[in-house]
């Protein structure tokens, strides 16, 4: 695979720019209270990688890249919000303020340790491009959104909060890929999008049904009752 080497200085700066954007709405979203603003900070995040990928797709000219810019704005900036707000009751966007396993300065203190270690074990990719390039920066990035959507997985018990932790890992994924390997199949990220929408129509209608049915989406609770069914 190739990765891209050949960028102006210019395209350099203004990714660098797009990325450290990307890792401020990922804090974002390990940060906010309610799911609304969570799903606002991970469309930011969305057209943070959509504007990368265009970026990276100038010089040398990537039709590949373009097309993952482009699906990836039709599919988590468009299509997948709007889905899952039609899909879910409106007042668990405006009313409700996630429940997580830590406070708000916990998790964003857990969130600097983790950016750190992704840089840390980015290291090795940096160190093969002896002037600054783009691996500079979306392989850090990278993998920082992907170990904080990982954090916001585990952390959030709500089940819209943990389904973006698990969409903003798939974005860290791709903010690092789009640099290391920016020839993937067009097959793949179509796949993947497919992917994203079902999941976000099947955890739209599980959330709307239980939270009519036992009025809350926490997982806790659902666990709770699932055992009390058991018995």
């Amino acid at each position: 695979m190739q990765v891209l080497q050949s960028t102006t200085p210019l395209i350099v700066n203004l990714n660098a720019l797009a990325g450290g954007l990307f890792i401020i709405s990922a804090f974002g979203i390990v940060a906010t209270r309610q799911i609304r603003a969570s799903l606002n900070f991970f469309i930011i995040q969305s057209l943070l990688l959509a504007s990368s990928a265009f970026l990276l797709g100038i010089e040398p000219f990537s039709l590949d890249l373009f097309a993952v810019g482009g699906i990836n704005i039709i599919t988590k900036v468009w299509f997948m919000p709007m889905l899952l707000k039609r899909m879910v009751k409106e007042e668990i966007y405006t009313r409700r303020e996630v429940t997580q396993v830590f406070n708000i300065p916990t998790s964003l203190i857990f969130a600097l340790i983790l950016t750190i270690l992704a840089y840390f074990i980015s290291l090795p990719w940096i160190h093969t491009q002896k002037v600054l390039s783009i691996i500079h920066v979306n392989v850090p990035v990278g993998l920082a959104g992907l170990f904080l959507g990982a954090y916001t997985l585990v952390a959030r018990r709500e089940a819209v909060p943990q389904l973006l932790g698990l969409l903003a890992m798939e974005n860290g994924a791709f903010f690092a890929g789009v640099a290391i390997a920016p020839d993937l199949p067009l097959i793949a990220e179509l796949a993947l999008a497919f992917d994203i929408l079902m999941l976000t129509f099947v955890i739209g209608i599980l959330t709307r049904t239980v939270n009519e049915h036992i009025g809350t989406t926490s997982v806790g609770t659902l666990s709770e009752l699932k055992e009390g069914v058991k018995k």
